[in-house]
């Protein structure tokens, strides 16, 4: 039986926060009013533009609704549950009866596909119903599962009905009969993890202890000898599922290498690292297992310091959609998929819980501004699947090493994990707002709105007001029962150099010993009314890459607040690899209010290589560069292509 541990802090539920932010509110607008209702028709092959899903035609093939045939991803029954999920968190803000009916609908019939026994998965029941668990390495049964589980939650939790609930837990049931160490179970795990984490959250649901124990099992299991892939792989006749990769063979492409203790890099596909990652964490903080949490520390070590863009992106290279090499980070042929980054951030949250530490919050703040919302366009209809940090539109489509970089965002894939991922993250947002530890309440972001918090027993509610984003600025307003004495945390973000506070009105000098772990720790005995604000410095920051990042040697990029920016076409012309900033340019920052419903721009004087001279050769000798001065602008990387498509980069040449 496995030990309890009590020692985590508690996220924020999503129904106790709600969100009104001058920058993050249209964002959760757009997934209630735009992301949902579009992906919904997508998910039912209604939008003539996007490429069809067939997402919801399989669940009703598979209940014998209807006839036909499986169409679409092994894993298509994900977009479905992600999509649900969104739904529920959306519902626990604020309620829509509409909504809910087709959500309702849905669950009826996810609840008429599963099977007697409480399998779930439309393409094993109906493409190849005697293949159940026989390719655990590829086909994501135990993916999809998860998927469903955390639907399930996040729905029965918003509408206090258990239909799908009841539906998750008869699966995660049959599953416990099938997995296991005991005589005649199989002794597997799947080769997406995802399933790990879902069960942590359906325990702490119900209740059941069996589900962590489950949930302790596939990660105990992972890359223990012999390997169960390869074990799998032979018996099934050395089939196949996706012929362009080795999934099977190629071990650490699903870190099934080595058992999860041992593991020290990260290796293989992105976001199956960081989602077992989200689960080691988990696993870790219920159960008291260091040596996992002492896993997790290495990992996160592994991504952050030596395999992480700038933007909080990670996954450099396309094939695998994977991992390479420490400080191997190449800017144009990036996959850095938008799924990935938020993974990052579920670790992130995780650690955040376990041991409050600005470190975990800057990296999920950087994730969340740059890499996630860049995945959205601003109208809320259009994706990214990649993520690259550098764009020239020529080579596109003639150079195949360029083949999955896009100019523009899309309107839907036929591997569609990343738009509904994205909704389920923006409709969770006030999860990852603040934690509550013992007689602690931590701020890790800046976002507006009201939050009703426990503390021990005492309901703390704070209203904060946020002008973060392009200011720098947010206010918290206090409301409790009676006199309470505990402590707000204020997070240091790692862009800015100082930070002013102000308790009701009064100036807070703010000591070394009020600083722990990133956090400026206010306690005291607070009442109803009293009023903290923060305000932090936002230098231009002129960031570098680390010696060893060959692809950013020379180069600088630009941040400011919580934003990377970048150059567009757009604003500066083609060729802007020909451009360079000078170490002794003035730069400034203004508000646009014409640009994209209104940002924060930087500009400053920079230097164009001139070509015009240059004639047919290819190449010169003692070749006369001559330079012209110009006018640079950059936005928030966030923002690029939304205009016209053109060359983006965020890393510009430096001279002295």
């Amino acid at each position: 039986m496995i030990k309890q541990n009590h020692s985590r802090t508690a996220p924020s539920a999503v129904g106790k926060v709600s969100i009104s932010d001058d920058f993050w509110s249209e964002y959760i607008r757009l997934v209630r009013e735009v992301v949902v209702p579009y992906q919904w028709e997508v998910l039912n092959d209604r939008v003539e533009e996007a490429e069809p899903s067939h997402a919801i035609q399989n669940f009703k093939i598979a209940a014998r609704v209807e006839q036909g045939s499986f169409y679409g991803m092994v894993f298509q029954d994900s977009d479905v549950a992600k999509w649900l999920e969104a739904v529920g968190y959306l519902l626990e803000t604020e309620p829509d009866p509409e909504l809910e009916k087709v959500a309702d609908e849905v669950v009826a019939l996810i609840a008429k596909a599963q099977q007697p026994d409480g399998y779930v998965n439309t393409y094993f029941t109906i493409k190849e119903k005697d293949q159940r668990w026989t390719n655990l390495a590829e086909c994501h049964e135990l993916y999809c599962a998860g998927h469903l589980i955390e639907a399930a939650v996040a729905y029965s939790k918003a509408t206090g009905k258990n239909a799908i609930l009841d539906v998750a837990c008869r699966f995660a049931d049959y599953i416990d009969r099938v997995f296991g160490t005991e005589p005649g179970k199989l002794q597997g795990y799947d080769g997406h993890q995802e399933i790990e984490l879902a069960l942590v959250k359906l325990y702490q649901a119900t209740g059941e202890r069996r589900y962590v124990e489950l949930s302790h099992y596939f990660l105990n299991q992972r890359g223990a000898k012999p390997n169960f892939y390869e074990q799998e792989w032979e018996k099934r006749g050395k089939t196949i599922h996706f012929p362009q990769l080795s999934i099977a063979t190629d071990l650490e492409y699903s870190q099934a290498h080595l058992p999860v203790r041992e593991q020290d890099q990260a290796v293989g596909h992105a976001v199956r690292v960081v989602y077992m990652c989200t689960a080691m964490a988990d696993i870790a903080a219920e159960t008291g297992d260091e040596a996992l949490l002492a896993a997790c520390r290495r990992l996160w070590g592994s991504i952050v310091s030596k395999r992480m863009y700038l933007t909080g992106a990670i996954g450099s290279m396309a094939h695998g959609e994977s991992f390479t090499q420490d400080y191997d980070l190449p800017n144009d042929t990036v996959y850095a998929e938008t799924c990935a980054s938020i993974g990052l951030i579920f670790f992130a949250q995780r650690m955040l819980q376990i041991e409050p530490d600005s470190e975990y919050a800057n990296v999920l703040e950087r994730a969340l501004y740059n890499t996630v919302v860049s995945g959205m366009s601003r109208d809320g209809k259009q994706f990214f699947y990649v993520n690259p940090l550098e764009v020239y539109p020529p080579v596109l489509g003639k150079n195949k090493n360029y083949d999955h970089v896009k100019p523009q965002r899309q309107g839907w894939f036929g591997c569609a994990c990343c738009p509904p991922n994205i909704a389920r993250l923006l409709a969770s947002l006030g999860q990852y707002i603040y934690t509550v530890k013992g007689e602690e309440i931590y701020a890790h972001l800046y976002i507006g709105g009201t939050a009703e918090l426990d503390l021990n027993g005492t309901a703390v509610k704070l209203e904060q007001q946020s002008k973060y984003a392009w200011d720098g600025e947010a206010s918290f307003h206090i409301t409790v029962p009676q006199e309470t004495v505990f402590t707000l945390a204020l997070r240091l973000p790692d862009w800015s150099g100082a930070a002013t506070i102000q308790v009701n009105g009064a100036e807070y000098k703010v000591s070394e010993a009020d600083i722990h772990n990133g956090y400026i720790r206010l306690k005291r005995a607070w009442q109803t009314g009293d009023t903290v604000s923060i305000a932090f410095e936002m230098p231009i920051l002129r960031m570098q890459g680390h010696p060893l990042i060959r692809q950013t040697a020379g180069k600088v990029a630009l941040q400011r607040g919580p934003f990377v920016y970048c150059l567009e076409e757009a604003d500066n012309g083609g060729q802007l690899f020909h451009l360079s900033l000078p170490a002794t340019s003035e730069l400034s920052s203004t508000f646009d209010n014409g640009l994209l419903g209104g940002m924060q721009v930087i500009t400053g004087n920079g230097v164009r290589f001139d070509s015009k001279h240059w004639q047919d050769e290819l190449y010169r000798r003692d070749a006369d560069w001559t330079t012209e001065q110009t006018e640079l602008k950059f936005i928030p990387y966030f923002a690029w292509a939304n205009r016209e498509p053109g060359e983006m980069s965020v890393w510009i040449n430096s001279t002295s």
